[in-house]
């Protein structure tokens, strides 16, 4: 039976109906609300709204819960890798050995780019931002490689295609930022071995592949494949109902990423440690600093608006930053980096404090994520771009459910007029 909400306004009640998911969740369906009541729901940056209803990911925050097609982000992070995770979240199921062995095959044959590609990347200003390159890039791969057509298999090829030339352009342009030749996939690394041996070898040093790296970086791309309704997918479905190329709708969601509220966070820690050192603060000072609240000053990687008790990713992370900070001390001689000890300082220190405790504000996946990308050597500025790698097949999936969908509709939000009411217009010589 179904169940209803009941609304009364102006003395009349309306019946909206009560929809629940698969794990629980419940929502007020208010399609009907405008053209029965000719109200419309108020809401800024949609806390509270349903845009959708997805099969792909689950996150509880109250509870610490994140899933990916019903597997827990724990099980795939330990047991997973971010090709598998990828063929999950896209197809639904987890691939058996052909289908794994095929698709690490074509991701391998897909990995080179168009040589005429070279040209706009060696055009762009030394200093501009790999991100809006990468958006850049994304879309200009629709005037070189064909239109989606309506067979699964043409599909599949295309969504390989931009995952593993995404991975190939984002090395390229740390290459040609450095000056270097651009160095190309081998046949048999894997995935995020593949990754590190382009950014990093060069005829000189050659880059020796440390597999502790290689499952870090797995791990950090799994734990950021998806994450529900968040701004950049919210952007890729937005402009996706518009019917664009999947080209232009993955550009969208790596513009939205770049911003600091949302994939730029993970830089914006390693900035605030840069601060915290160049101000020569003490840990005790900082922390003092950032329970001000006329003091601009903010700890970032710290809490999350969705997370209310603990970033389950934050966790795993935390796991392999361990792991890495080791191996990086090792590779150093006990010399480590001065900006990662702060961190660590920082950490420990905010965990201890009754504060942060109080309002649950714990480090998150991005305070250990910029850590691990820091200790691998990744420049700062290419922080987001690293998100954007693993943010892409669950773009990928978002898009792919929303253009299936049969109900699906252009996303035209509402708005509350705030403007001048019905005014004439002003000769200009009248005019003060």
């Amino acid at each position: 039976m179904t169940q209803h909400a009941t609304l009364t306004i102006d003395g009349k009640t309306f019946q909206l109906p009560v929809i629940t998911g698969s794990e629980g969740e419940r929502a007020i369906d208010i399609r009907a609300l405008r053209r029965e009541t000719g109200l419309i729901t108020f809401d800024p940056g949609f806390g509270s709204t349903g845009s959708c209803a997805s099969a792909i990911t689950f996150m509880d925050g109250e509870r610490g819960i994140l899933r990916y097609r019903g597997i827990p982000i724990e099980q795939l992070a330990e047991k997973s890798t971010f090709v598998e995770t990828a063929y999950l979240l896209i197809t639904g199921k987890l691939p058996n050995r052909e289908e794994l062995t095929r698709t690490s095959v074509m991701l391998n044959d897909f990995s080179l780019l168009h040589e005429d590609l070279k040209f706009f990347y060696q055009n762009y200003p030394s200093k501009a931002h790999p991100m809006g390159i990468l958006s850049a890039m994304v879309n200009t791969m629709r005037s070189f490689y064909p239109e989606l057509i309506d067979l699964e298999e043409e599909i599949s090829k295309t969504f390989l295609r931009l995952i593993s030339k995404v991975r190939t352009m984002a090395a390229m342009a740390y290459k040609i930022s450095k000056g270097h030749k651009t160095v190309y996939p081998r046949p048999n690394y894997s995935y995020g071995a593949n990754f590190l041996h382009m950014m990093f070898d060069n005829p000189v040093i050659p880059y020796e592949m440390d597999y502790d790296m290689v499952q870090a970086l797995n791990v950090f791309w799994i734990l950021h494949a998806d994450h529900e309704q968040n701004c950049s997918t919210a952007a890729v479905r937005v402009v996706g109902s518009g019917q664009v190329n999947v080209y232009a709708a993955i550009s969208a969601g790596i513009s939205a990423l770049w911003g600091p509220l949302h994939g730029g966070a993970n830089q914006a820690v390693i900035q605030m440690l840069e601060q915290i050192q160049n101000e020569g603060l003490t840990i005790a000072q900082a922390i003092a600093r950032a329970k001000k609240k006329d003091d601009p000053f903010k700890l970032m990687g710290f809490g999350h608006r969705v997370y209310k008790t603990y970033d389950p990713r934050a966790k795993i992370m935390k796991k392999m930053c361990d792991l890495v900070l080791k191996k990086q001390r090792l590779n150093s001689n006990g010399q480590g980096d001065t900006l990662l000890d702060i961190a660590m300082e920082l950490e420990n220190a905010a965990l201890q404090d009754s504060y942060f405790q109080e309002k649950n504000l714990y480090p998150n996946v991005d305070f250990y994520s910029g850590i691990v990308l820091r200790a691998m050597g990744i420049p700062t500025n290419m922080f987001t771009v690293m998100f954007a790698i693993g943010r892409l097949p669950g773009w990928l999936a978002q898009w792919q459910e929303d253009s299936q969908d049969p109900m699906r509709k252009i996303s035209r939000p509402r708005q509350i007029y705030t403007g001048e009411t019905l005014t004439d217009y002003i000769p200009i010589d009248e005019r003060e």
